[in-house]
């Protein structure tokens, strides 16, 4: 008898010792699962335009919270918004907000998309540092995305160079999606083409007189940046008038924060973060602190305007 009731609580404490194995398992399963504002991991699909920017954000974020781990995937705008309509990622960083289509399938599908507008941004054009032509009147912009110019004689009869090559970095960004909007257009001319990077275009503008380049005004304008300080001493950005102007004595512009905060600039637009996370999580997390004090002054010495910040106009000679 005693040795069947030994026996007895062997089993018992056996049979314990399996099922606190088993809670214990699935709780630490479960935590992996789960990220709060400041811990966990997630993947952010970032439009590759801000590379650098949240290359920043990412280090400081991570720095301040060291159980957070934002997996960041840079791609291009379309590849960005596909994934986030797909689930593969819970927060997006994009220059334009979703289309009322892709809303309202969210909503279908139990998820209310939470976008918070972080910074306003500008899409700069750069020439060679050889290009004596260095200021473009807004209709010349036009006129070369329309394909009505195509030869810098055209924009200038003095000019050495001759056709006009205009570099996007990938057709699928949010660069030449702007234009197409800005300007009413289906296609692009022949004298258009594209990369596959910011980075590209930077090095093909550098390598080509007679090219155009289109990036984010993020790859040229942080001066505490050495990946964005060695690129604004190989190439030149452009001054561009406003709407309108094209007369002798026109003032152009930079994409300087300033002339992007007052208007001034016409080549503008937004920066959003978007979030489908269902809960108040690491998505929300790093939103909100892009949105921040800390956040918004990353993004001031990035080149962008933050929006929840002032900006004074300082002119920098290059």
């Amino acid at each position: 008898m005693k040795k069947r009731y030994w026996h007895y609580r062997r089993a018992i404490s056996s049979a314990g010792v399996i099922f606190l194995f088993f809670l214990t398992g699935c709780g630490n399963s479960d935590q992996k699962d789960i990220d709060t504002p400041t811990s966990g991991s997630i993947k952010v699909g970032v439009d590759e335009s801000y590379r650098l920017l949240i290359e920043a954000e990412v280090y400081t974020f991570e720095s301040l919270y060291k159980y957070a781990h934002i997996d960041v995937q840079y791609k291009t705008e379309a590849d960005v918004i596909n994934d986030f309509m797909n689930d593969s990622v819970p927060l997006i960083i994009v220059n334009r907000k979703l289309t009322g289509k892709q809303e309202e399938y969210l909503k279908s599908v139990q998820y209310i998309p939470k976008t918070t507008l972080i910074a306003h941004d500008a899409i700069a054009l750069i020439v060679n540092r050889e290009n004596p032509d260095s200021n473009l009147f807004y209709q010349t912009v036009r006129e070369i995305f329309e394909g009505k110019t195509s030869s810098w004689k055209q924009i200038n009869p003095r000019s050495k160079l001759t056709g006009l090559k205009v570099v996007f970095d990938h057709f699928k960004s949010g660069n030449p999606r702007y234009f197409k909007e800005r300007f009413a257009i289906d296609s692009f001319p022949a004298t258009c083409s594209a990369v596959q990077s910011n980075d590209e275009v930077i090095h093909y503008v550098e390598k080509n007189v007679n090219a155009i380049g289109i990036v984010s005004v993020n790859w040229i304008s942080d001066r505490q940046d050495t990946v964005s300080n060695k690129f604004l001493q190989r190439i030149r950005v452009v001054g561009i008038s406003m709407d309108g102007d094209n007369i002798p004595g026109t003032r152009f512009y930079k994409p300087y924060q300033g002339y992007i905060a007052e208007g001034s600039y016409p080549f503008t637009r937004e920066v959003y973060c978007i979030n489908r996370q269902s809960y108040t999580g690491l998505a929300f997390g790093f939103s909100s602190f892009i949105a921040g004090e800390k956040g918004q002054l990353i993004l001031l010495h990035s080149g962008l305007v933050p929006a929840a910040m002032p900006v004074r106009l300082v002119e920098i000679k290059h």
